[in-house]
């Protein structure tokens, strides 16, 4: 398993960091491996995927958005700092 450790990481708001928790074990457990040849869907599919399993666990959007800002970016971060890259 891949563990990443986004740049939002440990820099949430004081009310809480579930939101934040939530997001860093999913994306570390849902991260591709190997090349990407079209990073612009993965990170739309990652987003959205992550997104609907936060609501699943009743972790607001908004909550999510509150303690780490946008998903996509955090997302986008994740894919340039893991092994493999993207593609050229």
């Amino acid at each position: 398993m891949l563990v990443l450790v986004p740049h939002w990481y440990g820099k949430t708001s004081s009310m809480s960091t579930r939101g934040a928790d939530f997001l860093y074990r999913w994306i570390s457990t849902h991260m591709p491996e190997g090349a990407i040849d079209d990073p612009v869907l993965v990170v739309t599919d990652l987003a959205e995927g992550a997104m609907k399993a936060a609501d699943a666990e009743g972790i607001a959007n908004g909550e999510i958005d509150e303690e780490i800002g946008s998903v996509y970016e955090a997302i986008i971060h994740a894919l340039r700092h893991r092994q493999g890259g993207l593609a050229d």
